[in-house]
């Protein structure tokens, strides 16, 4: 079959389905790849059929497949007559188009009528012959042919002859009479788009036979839709005397409202925009409906033409539309044009700043919100409740504890001391700033609690790291008789998880069945998690048996729960009954190859993952990368490293110090360098990955130049850095380099060694054979030695031979290391490299 024979070649494609085999044919028209059953081969009838499925099933085919003399050894030839009736099709098809261009009367029109694609779209009259527009047969010269009828339909000629007037080509004809009684005479229908409550109801309904028509129904005549845009404003809304407003009932203030609560926002405000061309203004009342519906559904676009409207309508200097139009550009994320409208409007009243203050703190700008705040009260305006929690709230974001205490203050002159929700947000925002003793304080002085402040303050405890005083403060809600909610509840399981307070968890367990809290997903989905975090799977898997809703997060959870506790089949197995997954589904499973060394499966899930199209994030591939590094597969990290690039995703600083890490590991630090040179933001976690990189490959001079270079960009140093600069020193035998960087540490930079940090300088004094200085730093360390900085000694002098040496070093790491075996040796191999065999034996013994 080498060349461009007229031929069929077949070989199995049992990759997607074991029944279907691969046919290429190089037929004149083109080179395609189909499917088609083996059972079906050798019927004729249906080989068509088949080529017209294949034009519909291109998830199963290939690029158009050429054969060649290289593969057609592995290829089974067909029958002699499969592939002559294959060739006959191709001829036939093209046939059956000249036949149907050179008369179009003998075949009836079936493409408004047909069920599905798999029917013929004309179909000829005498006899049972259907050539398909989307047959893999179809002649491209068709195309432009095929074309210019449909054009001149549309321009009212007829190219096509009518459909067979029966069955659903009677429908077609029906619908076709009812749409021109339609347009003829409109006053005879009642409008209903914009009253109907289900999309099954019609749009119009005729007065007297009540029969329906639907814009986007089947089957509709093409030039329905072209015909509806050029009438929308003329006839059909223009003309109110006669026959052109189809229902002048919908369009009032009520349908408006109605349409948006239905979440029918277009539709509501097509109505107003018709009415504003009608001259006729539309309400106060509808505007607010429209820019509240706009802010609701986040529809940032909609309600930019509400404001168009509103200016249209010269209501723009109203203050409580403006501030409903500031709500409304805040919540659909554009702060811009809600401080833009802010600043045109010619007053403001305390609900005009607080919209304004909650948009930016809505959106991270907490310090601009807390500056609006006191601009308010420059101007005299004093703030309300609401005005209050929003700019706590700002404070809480940004951690501004100064600018929260000085807000306290305001609100006890104000005499706001007492309210609730104002305290509550108190409490919690002194608790995300660390301040737990003031939250605590606040809370002790309020006179009326709600279960959101025992909420509050427990939330503030766990955050803090006080998983006892939050369950302790658990019982103390209790006594006074305050009933927790699912919030309360979630709060302390994750309490209970963090603390790995088993008991406590259990307890919970019990109070949440008896307060019938068990049913609720999120409070399931608590325990689950905090069962697997306390190493007790059994009682994991038993909830999460006994939930009868769950949802992703509760599959998550006990994938997660599995592979902490290394059960890596069974999570596998969890992971390929889920119906749905995620990326954190995908990324739990993968973690759990790559925390257990098996870093080719956690590469190869990733590669099923893409082929389920799922896309990763970040932590996916910062997880792909540490497996990579693992196992040094170093093309693999290229190959994901490629498909970051491609992502289009965002690389954070982690991602970034990953790719570093994992070059580096894989012992290709030129890229490990180019990768960390790319790094447009850099923290300190990003230079000890790059110096430890060279650390590992015993480059000492990079290391020093690479910290040096750190220094005078303005990052401080930290423990690691230098102990990552030390080891590559004492690779590297930098002796000089390595005493003045230890040296450096706390007499510049203020940074204090730690016993690392003398095990470091030891190790490197030691490799240079410099052992009396080790032995003597050693002596003048601030911090007592431990046992490994005397095996390093006594290793060294087990190299270079020093007897003295070795036996004082053991002597220290004996009264450190009683059972230590391996000191002995070490000692008996400094005698015996030493001619004092006498020795040596004793110490054997």
């Amino acid at each position: 079959m080498a060349g461009g024979g007229a031929g069929l070649c077949c070989y199995p494609y049992r990759h997607r389905h074991p029944h279907f085999f691969v046919y290429s044919h190089p037929s004149p028209l083109e080179s395609s790849v189909i499917l088609c059953p083996l059972l079906r081969i050798r019927r004729t009838h249906m080989i068509t059929n088949q080529y017209a499925i294949s034009s519909s099933s291109t998830s199963l085919t290939c690029a158009p497949l050429v054969p060649s003399s290289s593969s057609s050894s592995r290829r089974r030839r067909l029958p002699m007559a499969a592939e002559i009736s294959m060739t006959s099709h191709v001829v036939r098809a093209e046939r059956l188009w000249q036949q149907f261009f050179s008369d179009p009367s003998q075949w009836w029109d079936r493409r408004f009528d047909k069920k599905n694609s798999r029917f013929p779209n004309f179909k000829h009259k005498a006899a049972k012959k259907a050539p398909r527009i989307d047959n893999r047969f179809y002649p491209p010269r068709a195309h432009a042919k095929l074309a210019s009828m449909v054009k001149c339909q549309e321009q009212g000629q007829s190219c096509f002859v009518k459909p067979q007037i029966s069955g659903h080509a009677s429908r077609v004809v029906r619908k076709e009479q009812l749409w021109q009684e339609f347009f003829s005479d409109p006053s005879q229908w009642w409008d209903n788009r914009l009253t109907k409550r289900s999309p099954k109801h019609p749009d119009f309904k005729h007065k007297r036979t009540h029969e329906g028509l639907w814009i986007e129904g089947w089957p509709n005549p093409p030039w329905v839709r072209a015909k509806m845009a050029t009438m929308a404003l003329g006839q059909l809304q223009s003309d109110a005397g006669t026959r052109s407003r189809v229902s002048d009932s919908c369009c009032n203030d009520d349908h408006v409202s109605k349409l948006c609560q239905a979440g029918r926002l277009k539709d509501a405000l097509h109505m107003v925009e018709l009415m504003v061309q009608q001259n006729s203004q539309a309400s106060f009342q509808a505007y607010v409906a429209l820019l509240k519906g706009c802010a609701r559904m986040r529809a940032l676009a909609e309600g930019k033409r509400v404001h168009a409207l509103i200016v249209q309508s010269g209501l723009n200097s109203d203050i409580f539309l403006g501030n409903i139009l500031v709500d409304m550009y805040a919540k659909c994320g554009s702060v811009l044009d809600a401080r833009k409208v802010f600043n045109k409007m010619p007053e403001h009243n305390v609900f005009s700043w607080t919209a304004i203050i909650s948009a930016y703190a809505d959106h991270g700008q907490g310090q601009e919100a807390i500056h609006l705040f006191q601009q308010m009260q420059e101007t005299g305006i004093s703030p309300d409740k609401v005005a209050f929690v929003v700019v706590l709230k700002a404070c809480t974001r940004i951690a501004a504890l100064e600018q929260g205490k000085q807000l306290h203050l305001k609100i006890n002159k104000s005499g706001f001391q007492s309210d609730v929700i104002i305290m509550n947000t108190l409490i919690d925002m002194y608790a995300k700033c660390g301040c737990i003793e003031d939250a605590r304080q606040v809370f002790n002085k309020m006179s009326e609690r709600d279960v959101v402040s025992w909420s509050a303050m427990m939330a503030g405890y766990a955050q803090n790291g006080f998983c006892r005083e939050a369950l302790a403060l658990y019982e103390q809600m209790k006594q006074e008789g305050v009933q927790p909610n699912t919030v309360t509840y979630v709060i302390l399981i994750k309490a209970s998880a963090s603390s790995t307070a088993l008991e406590q968890g259990k307890q919970l367990h019990s109070d949440i069945i008896r307060s019938g809290f068990e049913s609720d997903v999120i409070v399931g989905n608590a325990l689950v998690d905090m069962y697997a975090k306390c190493d007790c799977i059994e009682r994991a898997h038993a909830v999460f048996n006994k939930m009868s809703e769950r949802d992703v997060v509760s599959w998550n959870s006990m994938i997660a729960g599995y592979v902490k506790c290394g059960c890596i089949e069974d999570a596998r197995g969890l992971f390929n009954s889920m119906n749905e997954r995620d990326v954190v589904s995908w990324c739990a499973m993968i973690a759990g190859y790559a925390q257990n060394g098996l870093g080719k499966d956690a590469l190869a899930l990733y590669e099923l993952m893409k082929l389920e199209g799922m896309q990763p994030d970040n932590a996916t591939y910062s997880i792909l990368l540490k497996a990579c590094g693992s196992i040094a597969a170093l093309e693999q990290g290229k190959q994901i490293h490629s498909d970051i690039m491609r992502s289009g995703c965002e690389p954070d600083v982690i991602l970034w110090n990953t790719l570093v890490d994992m070059y580096a590991r894989c012992g290709c630090v030129e890229h490990a360098r180019q990768v960390f040179n790319n790094m447009r933001e850099r923290n300190v976690v990003s230079w000890n990955t790059m110096i430890a990189g060279y650390a590992q490959q015993g480059l000492g001079k990079e290391a020093v130049t690479l910290l040096e270079q750190m220094q005078r960009e303005g990052t401080k140093p930290d423990e690691v850095t230098y102990v990552s600069v030390l080891s590559a020193c004492s690779h590297s035998g930098l002796v000089d380099a390595g005493c003045r960087v230890f040296d450096s540490m706390y007499k510049i930079h203020g940074v204090t060694p730690t016993v690392d940090h003398y095990a470091c300088m030891v190790d490197l004094l030691c490799r240079a054979g410099c052992l009396a200085d080790a032995e003597v730093f050693i002596n003048k360390m601030p911090i007592q030695p431990d046992a490994v900085i005397w095996r390093t000694l006594l290793g060294a002098a087990r190299n270079h031979g020093h007897v003295e040496i070795g036996r004082r070093a053991f002597d220290r790491v004996v009264k450190l290391e009683p059972e230590n075996a391996a000191a002995y040796v070490l000692l008996s191999n400094i005698y015996g490299a030493a001619g004092r065999m006498r020795y040596q034996r004793q110490e054997r013994k």
